[in-house]
This record gives C-alpha cells, sequence and structure tokens, in this order.
C-alpha cells in the first residue's frame, strides 16, 4: 500500500525553518508501506528556509504580510496529483501546518493559538477522498492499516 507522507516527518529538511526529523512509527510504518514523500510547500515554489505563514481568511499569508495562497493552492494541487499516481488512499501530514495541517491549525495571529481546521493541501486531499492523519495519529494510522489486511 502507497502512503503520501509529509516529507519533514521523513527527515527531508523541507519545514519553513530549514528542519526535518525522522517522526516516531515512521521506521515501522516503513516496513508495512511504501511511503511517498511530498512537500506540497516547495512544490508549490516555496524555498527552504521561509517565512512562516498561516491561514487567514480563506488566503496564506507570512508573517511579513506577503500573500503566498497561490503557492500553497500549485503544491496541493501537486500532493493530489502524486496520490493519484501512487494509487493513495491515506496521507500523513504535518499538524498545524497551514499545508498539511489536519484538524487544528494555527489561527493567523502568528501567536501560536491553534483553531479548528485543515491546511490547504490536507484539505484538497480530504476532498479528493484520502484519509488524512497527523504524526501524532501515527499510532492509529497503523491500526487501521492492521484492520485493511
Amino acid at each position: 500500500m502507497n502512503i503520501l507522507v509529509s516529507a519533514c516527518l521523513m527527515g527531508v529538511k523541507c519545514r519553513y525553518d530549514g528542519g526535518g526529523e525522522l517522526a516516531p512509527g515512521i521506521r515501522e510504518l516503513m516496513e508495512r508501506c511504501h511511503l511517498v514523500p511530498v512537500c506540497p510547500e516547495i512544490m508549490g515554489g516555496l524555498a527552504t528556509p521561509r517565512t512562516p505563514a498561516e491561514r487567514q481568511d480563506g488566503r496564506v499569508v507570512t508573517q511579513d504580510g506577503q500573500d503566498v495562497t497561490g503557492a500553497y493552492l500549485r503544491g496541493a494541487e501537486e500532493a493530489v496529483r502524486l496520490a493519484k499516481l501512487f494509487g493513495c488512499r491515506y496521507a500523513l501530514l504535518k499538524e498545524r501546518s497551514p499545508s498539511c495541517g489536519s484538524g487544528r491549525i494555527y489561527d493567523g495571529t502568528f501567536t501560536r493559538n491553534l483553531i479548528p481546521g485543515d491546511g490547504v493541501a490536507a484539505a484538497r486531499l480530504r476532498e479528493e477522498g484520502l484519509t488524512v492523519y497527523g504524526e501524532s495519529s501515527i499510532g492509529q494510522l497503523l491500526k487501521d492499516l492492521e484492520r485493511q489486511v
């Protein structure tokens, strides 16, 4: 089974701050599935490192006020394209991200306050029928995969 995974959770240094580290449970997931790394922000044309961004009123805006919504939308579409290409039914994405966040994201004030919502790519992947998990739910993903067997 192929699973779309935020590349930063696989150790790729593509986060906004240039970071990335192997998330707990990724090795176990790798033993069971083929992981397809994706970074919608990079795929949308953004650099690493980059200015932090958050969702605000349907847009994505950097901390210094630049509207980067277009890059986030392009990256989300590329993530969807890869998910379809590889036949992914599940995605494991970086929590709280304006691109990959699932269920809870930062509120757009750059004060680390969380609100209910999804990142741009997570929302598009859900629209395409993928089940989206955040990295703190990798245990649940593994359990759900067990039930598939």
